[in-house]
C-alpha cells in the first residue's frame, strides 16, 4: 500500500497507540483531539499481559512498567469467605497496575516524538463527510474541515459522533462505581494484588496498587466503591462520613485508605454499559476501542482491548492493498476475541454487580474451590489476562 494520510480521532490510549502503529507502518497520521491539550481521563487500571505485549511492540513496555506495580493476584472476600482468587503465576506472567496518566504519558510522549505523527487539538468533531472519491474529511462543530484523508480511524470513545449511525447494540448497566486516587496505604494491603470485598453483589469495595503518576514519585492506589448511578444524589446527600462508616463496616482495613478523602468531589462516578458495533468498519474507515466495543470493568479489559485493536489496525494497514481492505482486515482479526470477551463480561457482571440474590450465593459457595483446581486456575488466569480466544 502507498503511504497514506490517516486521521485518528481521539488522543486516548487507543488513539495514541493506533497513531504510533500506523506511523511505524509508513503512514502519515494526524491525531485529532477535542481538548486543547491531550490529557488522560480516569484513575488506575490493570494492563493485562496481552495488552502489555502491544506496548512492548511499540518499545514502551519498560517505560510504562517503571511507573506501575506488578499485579500477581486478584483476590476477593465476602463475609470472610474467599470468593475470588486468580493468580497470574499459572501463566508465568503478571498484570501491571498503572495509573492511567502513566500509560497515557508514555504513549503521548512517544507519539509527539514519532516521525509522521502530528496533532490537531481543540477540534470538537461533529461528523464525517466524504468526497466524490469516498475520501473522508472531519467536520468540527465550528464548521471547520480537516481533510480529505485517505482513511479515518474512530478512537473517540463510546459516544463518538463518527460512528453514531452504525448498527449498535447498547445497554446501560444499573451499577457503576465511585473512583478515587489515594496514597498507597501500605500494610495490611498486598502491594501486588487487586483486593476486593463484597456484600452479595450489591456492594463492592476494592483497592488496586497503581504505582505513580507520569513524572511523579508518590505511590498510589485506585480505590473504588460500587454504586448505582441512579443513587448518586442520595449518596451525596447522606454525607461523606456516613459513607466512610459504610466502607469501614464492609472492609475495616479500607478505612485507612480513604481517611484523607475530604470532599465528595474527590470521588468520580463512572457509569458502565455494554456497547458493540455490529460492523466496526466502512469505506476507508475503522472504529477501535470503546467507540467499537465497551463493557463493564469486571475483567479489566478496556485499555487492554484498545491496545490490541491498535496493534491489529497497524498490522492491517501494513499488509493490505488499500485502506478499505485494511479496515475490513482489522475488524476480521479482532472480531472473535472482542465478541468472546463481550460475552464473558455479560456473564460475570451480574455475579459481582447486580441485585441478584442467587448468583452471589452460588459465587460464594463455588468460585474459590473451583478456582483452585489445576486446570481451572490456569483458565481463569488466561481469561483475565486476555488470552482466551486470541489468535
Amino acid at each position: 500500500m502507498a503511504r497514506l494520510e490517516i486521521a485518528v480521532a481521539g488522543a486516548g490510549i487507543g488513539g495514541l497507540a493506533a497513531a504510533l502503529f500506523l506511523a511505524r507502518a509508513g503512514h502519515r497520521v494526524v491525531v485529532v483531539e477535542r481538548f486543547g491539550s491531550p490529557r488522560p481521563v480516569g484513575s488506575g487500571l490493570i494492563v493485562q499481559p496481552t495488552g502489555f505485549s502491544a506496548l512492548e511492540a511499540l518499545g514502551l513496555g519498560e517505560a510504562v512498567a517503571a511507573h506501575g506495580r506488578p499485579i500477581r493476584r486478584l483476590f476477593g472476600e465476602a463475609s470472610g469467605r474467599t470468593v475470588l482468587d486468580v493468580r497470574y503465576r499459572a501463566l508465568g506472567r503478571e498484570g501491571l497496575g498503572v495509573h492511567r496518566s502513566a500509560l497515557f504519558g508514555a504513549l503521548l510522549d512517544a507519539a509527539q516524538r514519532q516521525d509522521g505523527v502530528t496533532f490537531e487539538t481543540g477540534f470538537e468533531i461533529d461528523r464525517l463527510e466524504r468526497g466524490a472519491d469516498g475520501r473522508p474529511s472531519l467536520v468540527a462543530k465550528s464548521g471547520r474541515v480537516l481533510g480529505p484523508f485517505d482513511a479515518a480511524i474512530d478512537a473517540a470513545g463510546s459516544r463518538s459522533p463518527l460512528s453514531a449511525g452504525f448498527s449498535d447494540r447498547r445497554r446501560a448497566l444499573a451499577y457503576g462505581a465511585l473512583w478515587s486516587d489515594v496514597a498507597w496505604p501500605g500494610a495490611p494491603f498486598d502491594e501486588t494484588a487487586l483486593e476486593q470485598r463484597y456484600e452479595a453483589a450489591r456492594r463492592m469495595v476494592g483497592l488496586l496498587p497503581i504505582g505513580r503518576r507520569f513524572g511523579e514519585d508518590a505511590p498510589l492506589a485506585a480505590f473504588f466503591w460500587s454504586l448505582k448511578p441512579a443513587a448518586y444524589g442520595q449518596w451525596r446527600a447522606r454525607g461523606l462520613e456516613a459513607w466512610k462508616d459504610e466502607v469501614a463496616t464492609l472492609w475495616p482495613a479500607a478505612a485507612t485508605a480513604i481517611a484523607n478523602i475530604q470532599h465528595p468531589d474527590e470521588l468520580i462516578l463512572a457509569t458502565y454499559g455494554h456497547h458493540t458495533l455490529a460492523r466496526p468498519f466502512g469505506e476507508r474507515f475503522a472504529v477501535i476501542g470503546d467507540a467499537a466495543h465497551s463493557t463493564s470493568p469486571q475483567l479489566g479489559q478496556g485499555a487492554n482491548m484498545a491496545l490490541l485493536d491498535a496493534e491489529a489496525l497497524g498490522r492491517a494497514f501494513a499488509e493490505a492493498r488499500d485502506p478499505t481492505e485494511a479496515a475490513a482486515a482489522y475488524a476480521a482479526a479482532r472480531r472473535g476475541h472482542v465478541r468472546l470477551y463481550q460475552a464473558f463480561s455479560r456473564l460475570f457482571t451480574p455475579v459481582y454487580q447486580s441485585d441478584s440474590r442467587l448468583l452471589p450465593l452460588l459465587r460464594d459457595r463455588l468460585a474459590a474451590p473451583l478456582s483452585r483446581l489445576p486446570v481451572v486456575d490456569r483458565l481463569l488466569a488466561r481469561l483475565v489476562a486476555g488470552e482466551v480466544g486470541r489468535g
